[in-house]
């Protein structure tokens, strides 16, 4: 029986976390980096956004939507390294630096999600 790689699984990771990040990460730049700060839009008040994070579900949403975002970079930035600068003789420092940050970031984003009031 012939044995699976991981490289398809990377893929379709790949492929989530650059569609939500194309999707959301627009939205959320004009609503808190222009909108809100310029006051065209009014902003919401810290307790609606609480209220609105509050329930688990949209704590598992929006921490899937940060490690999709950050295996989208991970990926991204292994294959910027490996094949656009031709650092083949780094890759399992550049897999480690890479998919540990993304990790590293996974775990924070969940211990801040998790730690909201």
């Amino acid at each position: 029986m012939p044995t699976r790689q991981l490289e398809p699984l990377a893929w379709l990771l790949f492929s989530a976390g650059g569609v939500l990040a194309a999707l959301g990460l627009p939205v959320l730049v004009f609503l808190f980096g222009l909108a809100f700060p310029l006051g065209w839009i009014a902003p919401p008040d810290y307790a609606h956004l609480v209220a609105l994070v509050r329930p688990v579900p949209v704590r598992l949403a929006i921490w899937m939507f940060c490690v999709l975002s950050l295996l989208h970079w991970a990926h991204r930035f292994r294959y910027t390294l490996y094949d656009g600068l031709q650092v083949k003789h780094l890759n399992e420092i550049i897999n480690t630096a890479c998919y540990g940050g993304a990790l590293l970031g996974a775990v924070l984003s969940a211990i801040v999600l998790w730690n909201i009031p």
